[in-house]
């Protein structure tokens, strides 16, 4: 056992290089074999992460440097996964702050900082990516310092050190225009600037549980730190549950963490972050003591979740078809279970036993939860995302965002104009280089729907960005989707020749030879009104022949939206139906009457 363990979390907006910082020191401290194939992102282990480029879980790792162990949390930069960065810093005693050379201080920035300062964490500035073209290091630095005299941060945690990095290289330097051949000058700033881990190693044991893997041998393994006297395979222990009770429990396997391995150990120490398994039905914030000394630690206070969409269970003509797990039992097993792991969550039962409200940080939280389920056999109908209001002195508070916008320069204003329509205010304003970065102050609802908006009227050459910035006044009605749907006549399968006489009355999301059922939206209309159609209708043969070729039908190739820019789409009266297969949009009501005489009385 190492006596000197140093306890990191890497903290940074999406794509500032926080994983391949990481795969970096794994393989300049030798965790690799020479010869060994090692894949990019190493630590990004899921599929959706490998797919998507971006972390979605926090993961451990650990390395060992000038006889130090170095136990490394890397995190998410999205804001959606906000909650995954607050539980871990529980874990550690200081964070890498990572802030792209070019891009600068993003809104993820300033939030994983708020949390960390406010928890004392000790911070260490990187800034990477000083080989980009355009980077600006000495600029970035100013941003930072100028962030954490904002953020409220003390003297002391104004004295940050500062080291300059390119993770891509492999590089660290303590100065911008003389990097150095490894990442060597990194490690030993984390030696020297984080401190060693407090606590009274001889003491009667004590660990708060920060994060849950499952092995399907071990059943579930609880992570955390020991935050005081040492952890022993076999040894008696007690857990004390989030409702209060205590519940006796015994340790029967024990690791610490090496590399991207786990590897199994008889005890470990004060300060160490270790894996539990043995532990039934353990859950994140729950303490493991002593056996004879019952005292529960506190546990961090996680952001309340901002949108809430229903999980419903698919009553489509086709529901059954493709997946595997599609009763009501079958999804609020699942939704429930996701609790345990994923503290933002929150799930709620309704009125009716068909459908769930599930409340999360923001549209990309619960598209990964949609995704992942779907993954995994489920199949489900959800509803358009809504945002979380709240009543306070008689007053209706709903969730604000702080969007930061980066655009050149010719496409600003159909941004800004766009934007005011959805109750946006212009917070600060800045060009260099000829891209202009504008911050926002919107309310949540205006984001919704905005994204794929964003992306046509800059052309592709936009970059959008949001967090979470605390609940204001109500702003008032936002216009909705100006277009309506295209709307499916009857059920059978879609011909070149219905689709080609229904694409002159708007963009369509599916293509000739497709299964269809009525009610199912197959496109977006140009008009405001909804419009049922008939795809499927076929050309009525006849003995007379023109003395030419019928004419060719040309069809304009179809839009496939995914599942993020489905949920964008879909307006208040319609659902998006998830199977592992497929993702279609369809009205809640799929008789054309029905619906009629629905809108009517509404």
């Amino acid at each position: 056992m190492y006596k000197n363990i140093r306890n990191i979390a890497i903290v940074a907006h999406v794509d500032h290089g926080k994983t391949t910082l990481v795969d970096q020191m794994l393989k300049q401290t030798g965790i690799f074999r020479s010869n060994e194939a090692v894949r990019e992102r190493v630590m990004d282990s899921q599929d959706l992460e490998q797919e998507r480029g971006i972390t979605i879980l926090a993961k451990n790792t650990a390395i060992i440097y000038k006889e130090t162990k170095i136990n490394i949390v890397d995190t998410p930069g999205h804001a959606d996964f906000g909650g995954e960065v607050e539980r871990v810093l529980t874990m550690v005693d200081g964070v890498l702050l990572l802030v792209d050379a070019f891009e600068g201080c993003m809104p993820q920035t300033r939030f994983v900082l708020k949390k960390a300062l406010a928890l004392g964490k000790h911070v260490i500035a990187v800034v990477n990516k000083v080989d980009r073209p355009g980077a600006r290091p000495e600029a970035v630095l100013d941003g930072i310092i100028d962030l954490f005299i904002e953020l409220g941060a003390s003297e002391d945690q104004l004295d940050f050190p500062v080291v300059y990095a390119s993770a891509k290289d492999g590089t660290a330097s303590y100065k911008a225009d003389d990097m150095g051949g490894d990442i060597m000058p990194l490690l030993d700033a984390i030696i020297t600037h984080v401190p060693a881990p407090e606590g009274e190693p001889n003491g009667p044991l004590q660990m708060l549980v920060s994060s849950i893997d499952y092995d399907d041998y071990l059943g579930r393994i609880a992570i955390g730190r020991i935050a005081r006297g040492s952890a022993e395979k076999n040894m008696a222990a007690a857990l004390c549950r989030n409702d209060g009770t205590a519940q006796p429990v015994k340790i029967t396997r024990l690791y610490e963490f090496a590399g991207l391995k786990r590897n199994e150990t008889q005890q470990a120490h004060c300060g160490d972050i270790v894996a539990i398994a043995g532990l039934p039905d353990v859950n994140i914030g729950e303490t493991v003591c002593d056996a004879e000394h019952i005292e529960r630690l506190p546990f961090v206070e996680i952001d309340e979740p901002t949108v809430s969409m229903n999980f419903i269970v698919n009553n489509s003509p086709f529901a059954g078809r493709e997946g595997k797990y599609v009763t009501s039992r079958n999804l609020r097993e699942r939704l429930f279970k996701e609790l345990e792991t994923n503290l933002s969550l929150k799930v709620e039962e309704t009125e009716t036993t068909d459908a769930f409200k599930v409340s999360g940080r923001g549209e990309l939280h619960l598209s990964i939860l949609i995704e992942t389920m779907r993954r995994e056999g489920y199949e489900f109908s959800v509803s358009r995302p809504r945002v979380i209001t709240k009543q306070e002195d008689g007053h209706t508070l709903e969730p604000y965002e702080l969007l930061m916008i980066d655009v050149p320069g010719d496409y600003a204003g159909a941004v800004i104009e766009k934007l005011g329509q959805r109750r946006a205010e212009i917070v600060d304003m800045s060009t260099e280089g000829g891209v202009t970065r504008i911050c926002f102050d919107i309310p949540a609802r205006g984001l919704i729907g905005y994204r794929s908006e964003f992306m046509t009227d800059t052309k592709g050459n936009g970059i959008l960005n949001h967090i979470f910035n605390g609940f204001k006044e109500w702003a008032g009605e936002i216009a909705e989707r100006q277009r309506g749907s295209l709307v499916v006549h009857e059920q059978g399968e879609t011909t070149a020749y219905g689709l080609f006489n229904a694409q002159e009355r708007g963009r369509l999301f599916i293509g000739p030879g497709v299964q269809v059922y009525a009610g199912m939206v197959a496109g977006e209309n140009a008009r405001q009104e909804d419009i049922v159609i008939n795809v499927c209708r076929k050309k009525q043969l006849t003995n007379t022949r023109a003395s030419g070729a019928d004419e060719a039908l040309r069809l304009t190739p179809p839009v496939a939206l995914s599942l993020e820019q489905s949920l964008e789409f879909i307006a208040d009266d319609e659902l998006v139906e998830i199977t592992p297969k497929s993702i279609r949009l369809r009205k809640a009501v799929l008789d054309k009457g029905d619906r009629a005489r629905a809108q009517k009385a509404g």
